[in-house]
């Protein structure tokens, strides 16, 4: 299929899931009204309410999305994703530390700060586990997802020992968040995720072509010109921050990054350069039609599931057929 049709419909998909996601809810409201009436009931919520929560999803799937390309990219991995790599895992613990000690707020300088806890957590990770896969014996594909998983449960491990030694309240406020809801925080939250995201994205876009080099291994991209340690590092450090300024907001979100450039890997092939831009999109998409599924089980269970139980529901399977089929 022609790149230039499968990036048009991912806007398509974008634009056609944002709309749907401001419509619907457990209120019905105008949109022709909300636009046109400022003082309208409508207006308010769809403008205070849902545009917020949708534009949250939109940023979250679109990043998870391109740092999935990127990482599957760099560690020559097609299974690598966020979540999976224990990068999620320990941007949650960063961003723990920072909520029990005050360091959040909701204002600008506090949900700025929020991320870069969430940084040093995630970058943290990501060392251990690039780390470890590049030194290890044996497949290296094998190495990256154990690595993944060992550091995955250190720190939900360390994750669960803070819990335990704050207060009844804080506490219930961490597992709340961990959980994986698209609550906006606050505006300052919103605009600040938005910085972050566009950073990172654009060191990784920038690094597209490199990336694909890479995949002839690291002395084939060396040979051709490609500065193969320091491409690992912005690419490290990119996903990191897009990934920390994510999880600070809404939580731990896993499989995005492995169901998104899956589907547009067979649509438009292994290009970096056209996966990254259509992954931003389809996975905007995608997380805004999650979150709407979530919002909508509300009428039947009288309660909303987070938005993280209905990607792993669907990343899930795929993880593992895909596991088995690589294995086959």
């Amino acid at each position: 299929m022609k790149p230039f049709v499968v990036i048009l419909g991912c806007v398509g998909a974008l634009v056609f899931s944002m709309v749907l996601g401001v419509s619907f809810g457990t209120d019905p409201v105008s949109l022709a009204s909300a636009v046109l009436d400022g003082a309208s009931r409508d207006h308010d919520i769809v403008f205070e309410v849902r545009l917020p929560r949708v534009l949250l999803a939109a940023l979250a799937g679109a990043g998870l999305s391109i740092v999935g390309v990127a990482l599957q990219a760099l560690l020559r991995n097609p299974l690598a994703e966020p979540f999976i790599l224990g990068v999620s895992g320990g941007s949650a613990f960063g961003a723990t530390l920072a909520i029990v000690f005050g360091l959040n707020g909701a204002t600008v300088l506090g949900a700025s700060f929020l991320p870069l806890a969430a940084l040093a957590g995630g970058m943290a990770a990501t060392l251990l586990v690039h780390a470890f896969a590049t030194s290890a014996p044996g497949s290296r594909s094998t190495s990256v997802l154990l690595a993944g998983v060992v550091v995955n449960s250190i720190a939900s491990a360390a994750i669960t020992f803070v819990k335990t030694l704050v207060a009844p309240s804080k506490a219930q406020e961490l597992l709340f968040w961990l959980m994986g809801f698209l609550d906006v925080p606050s505006r300052a939250s919103l605009i600040a995720l938005a910085g972050y995201l566009s950073i990172g994205a654009s060191i990784l876009l920038y690094d597209a072509a490199r990336l694909n080099v890479l995949s002839l291994g690291d002395d084939a991209a060396a040979h051709l010109g490609v500065r193969v340690r320091a491409v690992e590092v912005r690419t490290l450090f990119a996903s990191s921050l897009v990934v920390g300024a994510i999880v600070s907001v809404t939580g731990l979100i896993g499989f995005v990054g492995l169901i998104v450039p899956h589907v547009l890997r067979r649509l438009i092939g292994p290009d970096a350069r056209l996966l990254m831009p259509a992954s931003l999109l389809l996975g905007g998409a995608l997380l805004v039609a999650c979150d709407l599924v979530s919002r909508g089980a509300f009428r039947w269970l009288h309660t909303e599931p987070p938005v993280g139980a209905v990607t792993a529901l669907l990343g899930g399977p795929l993880f593992l057929f895909l596991l088995r089929r690589r294995a086959g």
